[in-house]
């Protein structure tokens, strides 16, 4: 009979009454793969993939049939640019391994992980410097990979390094009154940490062994020793008339602040303990001691939310645009500036003197600006000019977007008769030839020139004429002598 095999390591089995004489070969290469079965390797890998054998498909009789995969302990090695996928053969091998991966990065994104598979079932990824525990089962073309440490129970863990986890921490049970120090957890009331027969049932310190935050035992208290921040602060309920200092909140009317007993009910300090805002006591009226800004509006009297006084002795600092339904507002953006709207009156601004006649108005769904009096600029004012350096054939000009207009003729021109002029509109044209120049200006009907003898214009190449004009009517533009040849 001849010799057989062991299913996951191919340990030879001498058949009765084979290998005479032969024994003590046969023997020796098994215990060689015993010997393996206890001891660590060092493998090294290169590329994206790696067979690790742990026995040959068809072992030889007599023959050491010795294999990388029959050693419990494997380090993977190797300068890698990828990650590497490991598959464990022949797919019926049950097998557990110890598996480290200690692959370097060979200079592209790593490190990279080391993938153990099987068959078509689950894999199990080692992600690079890690450790894992895993075994195959074998089951052929559709054997698995399985994490042999996964849903690990203990009855206690003591670790002098650090506890990593990319999952979550599962403590589990409440904690008893007489436990000195336990972390649980129960449905109703979640993490549980607590420090029994403490001064504190639990004191969070700092890396100077400092309390920062201590829980007094037998207590619902939370004393903080140096400064609270938090993304969101959410108190809970009202705050009653007896209480000396409070923060509460409730649905209908938000934040509740209250100082009950003192000068001021609340009082906000800045940094040099100087008072910033102030509520005195048994009133509604806020004083604001410098600048107050808002993000909002700041509305007072008839219409808007402020039912006492809103004083500041700084400036009002409004932010935020203001909509198209807003009757009345104060806004501020970085791009606009002040905003000023007054939605659905004859007016979207008006400004008045003391004598609260108009001085300024904005009428509603317009650009225009009305002074009712004399306008003075403190230095200089700056009208729109339009400098279009490509003019020929028909050509119109919009009055309402510019007060000037510099024009270079490339070609003959005609000046159709516009829409857009106002009555006391005042400016100049400036005609430029091209470099080819002899270009000619004619005029529609709405131009008017000195005794309808029309316009001519210099000719040389690059010649600058000027021709001011005047609207004294719709249709009726008055062009004066035009100012030739400047140079």
């Amino acid at each position: 009979m001849a010799s057989s095999y062991t299913t996951s390591f191919g340990i030879e089995k001498i058949g009765s009454g084979e290998q005479s004489g032969a024994w003590g070969d046969t023997t020796n290469h098994n215990i060689d793969i015993l010997d393996r079965i206890a001891s660590y390797k060092s493998v090294g890998l290169s590329g994206t993939t790696h067979t690790l054998t742990v026995r040959e498909a068809s072992p030889g009789s007599g023959t050491e049939n010795l294999q990388d995969g029959m050693y419990r302990v494997i380090k993977f090695t190797g300068a890698l640019g990828a990650n590497n996928t490991v598959t464990v053969a022949p797919n019926t091998t049950s097998a557990f391994f110890i598996i480290i991966n200690a692959t370097t990065d060979s200079g592209s994104s790593g490190p990279y992980s080391v993938i153990l598979s099987q068959g078509s079932g689950a894999n199990i990824t080692v992600t690079n410097g890690k450790s894992a525990v895993v075994y195959m089962d074998g089951a052929g073309s559709g054997a698995a990979v399985v994490n042999a440490l996964s849903d690990l129970q203990i009855a206690t863990l003591t670790a002098s390094g650090d506890i990593t986890a990319s999952g979550t921490l599962n403590a589990l049970g409440d904690t008893a009154a007489s436990d000195k120090a336990a972390i649980g957890y129960t449905a109703a009331l979640g993490i549980i940490v607590t420090g029994q027969g403490s001064t504190n049932d639990i004191t969070l310190v700092n890396d100077a062994d400092a309390t920062v935050i201590a829980v007094p035992t037998g207590t619902t208290n939370v004393d903080i020793v140096g400064v609270a921040t938090a993304a969101t602060f959410e108190p809970d309920g009202d705050t009653a008339a007896g209480d000396n200092a409070a923060i509460g909140y409730t649905a209908a009317e938000g934040l509740i602040l209250t100082g009950q007993g003192s000068t001021n009910d609340v009082t906000i300090k800045n940094d040099a303990d100087a008072d910033v805002i102030e509520i005195p006591t048994g009133t509604v009226n806020v004083t604001a001691a410098g600048t107050l800004g808002v993000t909002g509006l700041i509305t007072a009297s008839a219409g808007v939310a402020a039912t006492g006084n809103v004083t500041a002795t700084g400036t009002v600092e409004p932010a935020g645009d203001t909509a198209a339904g807003d009757n009345a507002a104060i806004g501020y953006t970085a791009a606009e500036g002040l905003i000023l709207t007054g939605q659905g009156s004859t007016n979207d601004v008006t400004i008045k003197n003391d004598a609260d006649a108009d001085v300024i108005e904005i009428p509603t769904g317009t650009t225009n600006v009305t002074v009712a009096g004399s306008f003075t600029g403190g230095k200089i004012i700056l009208a729109a000019t339009d400098t279009d350096t490509s003019n020929t054939g028909s050509v119109t000009i919009d009055f309402s977007a510019h007060q000037n207009f510099v024009l270079t003729l490339t070609g003959s021109v005609t000046l159709a008769n516009p829409s857009t002029e106002a009555v006391g509109q005042a400016g100049v044209f400036v005609f430029i030839q091209d470099g080819t120049g002899s270009r000619t200006l004619s005029l529609g009907t709405d131009y008017e020139s000195p005794a309808s003898g029309g316009i001519t214009l210099s000719t040389a190449a690059n010649a600058v004429d000027v021709v001011p004009y005047f609207v004294k009517a719709s249709g009726s533009i008055q062009l004066g002598a035009p100012q030739l040849a400047f140079g």
